[in-house]
């Protein structure tokens, strides 16, 4: 019964802290009388999402899946990158610091590179997701396999595996549950480069609704695009940790992740 209604108490949870958020904001706005061009209450964005219902549906199916793709091409190449990374300390010696370095740059001041070699469409926006989000990939799957235990290679080695089998039978299924945290980090991070590209460089997406709202001061509007992108940021964080949870729930053993 406990288990149960612990069980309960998690599932109802986010809703009632998500329910209480909106009821103190809305207190908040209609107390202090905070004009609506400065933050809209929520039931005034509630109207907003209702009167752009449509524009805000096409514009965030694009977004979500110019996120995707390029979240996709930043766990295929941070994967591949970060086993490379973690196998050999000559790669990682070599690489590191380019990685750190490209990854210091604003990824704001790569999209006017971006649309000079593409143009205005779709490729910036997936291309941005692609570069603000696979370096925590790249970085979480090189620490799993370079954090392998001496004692467990000197075994593995006595009893004659190679490097190859260390890291394929130890070094990957160890790299999982760092692989899949830094999923749930890479995935906001995708929304925030397509988002930031789809602003500059798109004529469709929830970016360039926000851009034509900001410069109609449409205000409602524009806090009703960020609750679609936060909807959206929900959706996919929560799909990756129902993945990670299938994958690696044997990971999981603290009785602090449990409750």
């Amino acid at each position: 019964m406990a288990a149960r209604r612990t069980r309960t108490t998690l599932i109802l949870a986010p809703w009632i802290f998500t329910l209480g958020f909106f009821v103190v904001w809305e207190f908040v706005v209609r107390a202090f009388g905070i004009s609506s061009f400065v933050l809209p209450a929520p039931t005034l964005i509630a109207d907003s999402i209702y009167q752009y219902q449509s524009q805000l549906l096409h514009h965030s199916f694009h977004t979500a899946w110019m996120t995707l793709a390029g979240f996709g091409l930043a766990v295929v190449f941070g994967l591949l990158l970060g086993m490379a990374l973690g196998a050999s300390r000559i790669v990682h010696a070599g690489t590191y610091p380019l990685l750190v370095g490209f990854n210091a740059i604003p990824k704001v001041a790569v999209v006017p590179i971006l649309v000079i070699w593409f143009g205005v469409g779709w490729l910036p926006p997936v291309l941005t997701a692609f570069l603000i989000s696979f370096f925590p990939i790249v970085v979480n799957v090189a620490t799993g396999l370079a954090t392998i235990e001496p004692e467990t290679e000197d075994v593995l080695r006595a009893l004659g595996a190679s490097k190859r089998d260390i890291i394929v039978k130890v070094g990957i299924p160890r790299a999982m549950p760092y692989f899949f945290g830094s999923l749930k980090v890479a995935i906001t991070l995708a929304y925030v480069g397509s988002v930031i590209a789809e602003y500059n460089a798109s004529n469709v997406g929830v970016g360039n609704l926000m851009a034509r709202a900001s410069a109609d001061f449409n205000v409602p509007l524009l806090w009703a695009a960020l609750i679609a992108l936060a909807v959206l940021g929900v959706i996919m964080y929560a799909a990756t940790a129902l993945v990670e949870k299938r994958m690696t729930g044997w990971a999981q053993r603290s009785q602090f992740a449990a409750q």
